[in-house]
């Protein structure tokens, strides 16, 4: 029982961090309707920053920096490919995105070559004691700071301009226009605030237990699309629950991966695909998503 009760904080804490990143793909598809593929180099990319800079600048500092580049390099690609092509299909801008993920990653991948670079967190490989169960204190950190981030993000999305004009757009994008809201303007900061959510979450897949962040931390992180798909791409709240339900299944499927042999090994790298597909099977649109209505 006390290692079920580790696992299962250990995937409420993973949860959480493909929360962040699902976010991202939901706030960017409600303010473009484009699937953003490039969510995971762009997580790279921030998580490489804080990795090479962390020395220099100490952590804290180096996430700040980190997250800005991450904002940054999720602001040039709207800037530079997706506006640019707004009018395109949306499925043709998410093919754009899968591009832009493949070059950007092939770089990131060649730099970091077969080097497993550490963060220097403050939680190291330490574990702390919650009752019976004992799990490594970077995890508990993450699950604190995603609550916090999650919290400001919908204050924000509730309160906001920003938030009060993403939702009209992704209600009436045409209504939206003609009230005066600039869907450029609420793209752009969409894109800003996913690359920033992914570019923390990426630092928090490269803390303990991982040993760091490596050449394929890109594809770790793409377990949350799967997240925002069960949740529903057009639902913020959705993602949140679709991540949490994501990080704890992937975690009781590894950790007992010994007991379910039959079904494949490793068992936790493809349980966030099945989860996916048994709820794409019984609501197409998602947990939480709107269901499209047509008249015939």
């Amino acid at each position: 029982m006390t290692y079920f009760g580790e696992l299962l904080i250990n995937g409420i804490s993973l949860g959480f961090i493909y929360g962040l990143i699902a976010l991202g793909f939901v706030v960017i598809y409600k303010s473009t309707e484009v699937v953003n593929f490039a969510q995971g180099s762009v997580l790279l990319f921030g998580a490489y920053i804080v990795a090479r800079t962390h020395e220099r600048l100490g952590f804290t500092l180096a996430v700040v920096v980190g997250t800005l580049a991450g904002a940054l390099c999720a602001l040039l690609i709207e800037f530079l490919f997706i506006r640019r092509a707004r009018h395109a299909d949306p499925i043709a801008l998410a093919i754009l995105t899968i591009g832009v993920d493949i070059a950007l990653a092939t770089d990131l991948t060649r730099r970091i070559g077969q080097q497993v670079l550490s963060f220097n967190d403050p939680w190291g490989n330490s574990k702390i004691d919650i009752g019976p169960f004992t799990v490594p204190q970077a995890r508990i950190a993450a699950m604190v700071v995603s609550v916090v981030l999650v919290t400001l993000f919908f204050t924000a999305f509730k309160y906001t301009t920003w938030g009060v004009a993403t939702r009209a757009t992704a209600e009436d994008p045409e209504a939206a226009a003609l009230m005066g809201i600039r869907r450029g303007r609420v793209s752009t900061v969409s894109w800003l605030v996913a690359g920033a959510l992914a570019t923390v979450a990426g630092v928090f897949l490269g803390t303990s237990p991982s040993p760091g962040l490596n050449n394929t931390s890109n594809l770790t992180a793409l377990n949350a699309f799967p997240a925002a798909v069960v949740g529903g791409l057009d639902s913020t709240e959705g993602a949140v629950v679709g991540g949490l339900l994501i990080g704890i299944v992937q975690s009781l499927a590894a950790g007992y991966n010994d007991k379910l042999s039959f079904l494949g090994s490793p068992l936790g790298d493809v349980a966030a695909y099945g989860v996916m597909l048994i709820v794409l099977l019984w609501r197409p649109s998602g947990l939480f998503g709107t269901k499209e209505v047509a008249r015939v």
